[in-house]
């Protein structure tokens, strides 16, 4: 599979009661696909696969698939702390019509490059499907080293990788050593240089409520190679990326930022809480800001 575009990993609607907001869900991607975006991924971090129970899981990939069908490539998510429960998710995955999976490494175990290794070969022998592994030693404490990326050489179908590391010696390393593994941007900040790496995709929770900036920049980048566009941009999306990533309440922010766009999202499961007043003030500012910038780059009236 060629993993090209914009791919956003969706948020998880609740109601008050945390249950899932189903017709939420529903809701938000019909307007992913309407903003076009170019793939749709379930079971991320951003939609908090970490709090739902395998049950919610697969029914929240069958959910997505009936209401995607084939407008857009789907892929799910097959984090777990247990290879046998991420098998089971990309079994499930499969069933349904999944495009491909995104497959992680367990937390909390801290697995050697081997060990990582021999977890997504297990999952790739039971399903069988396109695979973006996903990097994030940020939260998983271990990177997806080179003894990791040269043992999962044994199957074609790991076909990219989403690098989450924030290490510019990591984008090189990828880009240098691994040109057959499709390199998609997984750190938010870093997008300009991943493009100017050649990456051709970008994992972005942000496009789940500013589709449009996160579009032209890869616009901009990857289809256009106008690098001093790209530049002016990455400056205007800045300030909404460090909102983002400050305090730990990432998740929180993609959410209330979707409800800002006319979705309300609900609040996130526990343990996280909502956001309180003065961030909500702050991410919305910042996301004014962004659309008037973006207005006047694009040559728009602001």
């Amino acid at each position: 599979m060629q993993f090209e575009g914009i791919y956003t990993p969706v948020v998880t609607p609740h109601q008050e009661d945390h249950s899932i907001d189903e017709d939420g869900f529903a809701e938000i991607i019909e307007k992913l696909i309407a903003e076009g975006v170019h793939g749709l991924i379930v079971a991320g971090t951003t939609g908090e696969y970490y709090a739902q129970s395998m049950e919610e899981r697969f029914h929240m990939m069958k959910l997505a698939k009936q209401i995607i069908k084939d407008r857009l490539p789907l892929i799910i998510g097959t984090g777990a702390i247990r290879t046998e429960d991420s098998i089971e998710y990309a079994r499930e995955a499969k069933s349904i019509g999944a495009d491909a999976l995104l497959v992680t490494t367990p937390p909390y175990a801290y697995p050697t490059g081997r060990e990582i290794a021999l977890h997504a070969l297990a999952i790739d022998r039971e399903a069988n499907l396109s695979v973006m592994l996903y990097n994030y030693p940020g939260r998983m404490s271990v990177n997806m080293d080179e003894e990791t990326l040269d043992r999962l050489g044994r199957s074609p179908n790991f076909c990219a990788i989403k690098e989450s590391s924030g290490e510019p010696d990591r984008l090189h390393m990828l880009a240098r050593d691994y040109p057959h593994i499709q390199l998609s941007c997984g750190m938010d900040d870093q997008a300009l240089e991943f493009f100017a790496w050649g990456a051709r995709s970008w994992v972005c929770a942000g496009s789940n409520f500013a589709p449009e900036a996160h579009l032209a920049l890869y616009k901009a980048c990857a289809l256009e190679g106008d690098f001093t566009k790209g530049r002016r941009i990455m400056s205007a999306m800045l300030p909404l990326m460090r909102v983002l990533e400050q305090g730990g309440k990432f998740v929180q922010c993609i959410k209330h930022g979707v409800t800002l766009r006319g979705i309300d999202c609900g609040p996130p499961r526990r343990p996280l809480q909502p956001l309180n007043k003065d961030d909500k003030r702050q991410l919305a500012e910042v996301i004014r800001t962004l659309d008037r910038a973006l207005k006047q780059i694009e040559g728009e009236p602001a």
